[in-house]
């Protein structure tokens, strides 16, 4: 069958988002003629443009240099960095007033990444306008997110896509984009990735588009959101202008309804798919098919194929001067899966009961490896970025082992947990092969609420961990968390002062701290009187399912807690208030930390 792919607006913009290649590799093998569109970055490059700015009357300033600022930003114009760096190219908006320190930032890493940060700032400064003035739920990584954002029924969703007669700029450039690949490749079978809140809305805006245009183009939609929100799903009203809903992996259920639409089977025989039967009373007519455990074994659902996308469009950003951040969002990294699912899958906070998280599979070296020279070849690039949940110790000892002994060379970097395997040898072995930069969950620097959580981890196996990273020159960014069920505001504020010495003593070059959001596909969010916590309702939302509200009969502060631990976490990364009291960072009195002296 003929089959269009698309990463509906918008998520990354300096490389693609892997859900499509991974799809497109599977199944072209299997027959299919299959093409993919990122319409995110299409949208991107037709909005950041001199016509369209022009269109938008934006200030002559910016419509005068976008061209030549997106020829930089995608790396065709790199002789531009000098005029950008000297500040007096660029028109300054907003976003310019909360510019960091550019000569501590910027002085040891080069013209370059000066120039791409403010550039950054001025495509931000546009992204602001346009939200303020055209389209209120634009943003350059997300698009009406707050309408699909935790969504208990399809109301607000519906209503937003029925304002058909206030159609905006930017939603009439994205149908027009779509239109025209539609056009030039006459689709049978149009599949949407939906990976956050953020891209439902510009999906449905481009389903509601085919339907009325050409109802005979069937319509799928997957991917992280519908995996994570919609699994419980009772309202039939997204079917309106979808078909079928396909969760977990898509590769099996995708196999099985294309053969189906082939009349090669039947619809029984489809695998973890909501679809409408009218045939059915009406409130019958949602039906859920195929709910067993087949899958496709990692090890054959192909390498990922990335042709057909516009690898020159991407842009190279650095919003924020965290080193880590930057890996995010500056340069082309191959997104590339080494396992599928995670080898622990046994932490309290984390959606292990998903599929994609709790079903650990992991392929041969020799497969992995594969993949890597094979995608290195088609994108020109020798960068990945690891998207596992955490890479396992030992598939990424074997890879590495087998990179050196090919002689090959790759930068990678990805998620890890911070346990007793990564020894001095094995951080030099991960060096030597070419990792440089790993990220990890610290959560809680709280023994007892590790120990809470079934993280498997203590406080001082994590520091080793980091120590051993450090020393070969692996750069080591730390996730925390605050508010976690029967967390204390002592616990909380030694949590802090552990991080402190952890940047003090140079183990950690970047930290960020998330609040605690319990879900129901968590072990606490299944259980939460296990973990100190109640839930404050039980009753499934028809729509979206994730979120849990929750007491922990406590009454912390979390939103000013939060905004102390972030104000002191930023110093401390940029090496500022390492000797303040711990205080000096909260509007709210907190308790003196229990942590007198080093604690690893």
């Amino acid at each position: 069958m003929k089959i269009l792919l698309i990463t509906p607006p918008l998520t990354q913009l300096n490389t693609p988002y892997p859900a499509t290649t991974v799809l497109k590799g599977f199944l072209s093998p299997k027959g299919h003629s299959v093409d993919q569109m990122d319409l995110g970055i299409d949208l991107i490059n037709k909005i950041y443009s001199r016509q369209s700015l022009s269109e938008l009357k934006l200030p002559q300033d910016y419509i005068n240099t976008v061209d030549a600022v997106m020829s930089f930003l995608q790396g065709r114009d790199k002789t531009l960095a000098v005029r950008i760096a000297n500040e007096t190219f660029l028109p300054q908006g907003k976003r310019f007033q909360q510019i960091a320190d550019l000569e501590w930032a910027f002085g040891y890493s080069g013209l370059d990444d000066k120039a791409k940060h403010l550039a950054t700032l001025y495509i931000e400064d546009i992204a602001d306008y346009i939200r303020e003035k055209i389209a209120p739920h634009f943003d350059l990584i997300r698009y009406a997110e707050k309408i699909a954002l935790a969504a208990p029924t399809f109301d607000n969703i519906e209503k937003s896509l029925q304002k058909t007669s206030q159609t905006n700029p930017i939603d009439k450039w994205m149908i027009e984009l779509l239109e025209a690949r539609i056009k030039n490749t006459s689709p049978q079978v149009v599949g949407f990735t939906i990976p956050f809140p953020g891209c439902l809305y510009a999906a449905l805006k481009c389903c509601q588009y085919i339907k009325k245009q050409d109802p005979n183009i069937t319509i799928m939609m997957g991917g992280g959101y519908v995996n994570t929100e919609l699994q419980e799903i009772s309202d039939t009203r997204i079917f309106q202008y979808i078909d079928y809903l396909l969760l977990n992996d898509g590769e099996l259920p995708m196999l099985r309804l294309l053969d189906f639409l082939e009349n090669k089977s039947s619809k029984e025989e489809l695998v973890r798919t909501y679809y409408i039967d009218k045939n059915l009373d009406k409130d019958k007519q949602l039906v859920y098919s195929g709910n067993d455990d087949s899958n496709i074994a990692f090890a054959e659902t192909g390498t990922p194929d990335f042709s057909g996308l516009p690898l020159s469009k991407y842009l190279s950003l650095i919003e924020l001067t965290n080193p880590m951040h930057k890996l995010w969002t500056d340069g082309l990294w191959n997104k590339m899966t080494l396992a599928h699912g995670c080898y622990w899958a046994k932490c309290a906070f984390c959606d292990t009961h998903l599929d994609y998280i709790g079903r650990y599979d992991a392929p041969s070296v020799q497969v992995a490896l594969e993949r890597m020279n094979s995608i290195s070849e088609q994108t020109g690039q020798t960068g990945f970025h690891f998207t596992d949940e955490a890479l396992p110790p030992k598939l990424l000892k074997e890879l590495s082992q087998e990179i050196i002994h090919q002689g090959k060379v790759f930068s990678f970097w990805g998620n890890i947990r911070f346990e007793k395997s990564y020894t001095p040898q094995l951080a030099s072995l991960l060096a030597q092969a070419g990792c440089i930069a790993v990220s990890g969950g610290l959560e809680v620097a709280s023994d007892r609420l590790l120990t809470l959580m079934n993280k498997g981890v203590s406080i001082a196996q994590a520091a080793a961990s980091c120590l051993n990273l450090t020393n070969e020159g692996i750069m080591v960014h730390t996730y925390l968390m605050y508010g976690f069920p029967s967390e204390t505001l002592q616990e909380t504020i030694d949590s802090l002062e552990v991080v402190r010495q952890l940047f003090d003593n140079g183990l950690i070059q970047s930290a960020f701290w998330h609040r605690y959001s319990m879900t129901i596909h968590s072990p606490s969010g299944k259980n939460p009187e296990k973990y100190g916590a109640s839930r404050l309702d039980s009753k499934a939302n028809p729509f979206a399912n994730n979120s849990v509200e929750f007491t922990d009969h406590q009454s912390i502060n979390l939103d000013a807690l939060g905004k102390g631990l972030h104000k002191a976490t930023y110093n401390f990364m940029h090496g500022i208030g390492l000797d303040f009291s711990l205080q000096d960072w909260f509007d709210i009195k907190i308790p003196k930390t229990n942590v007198k002296k080093r604690c690893f």
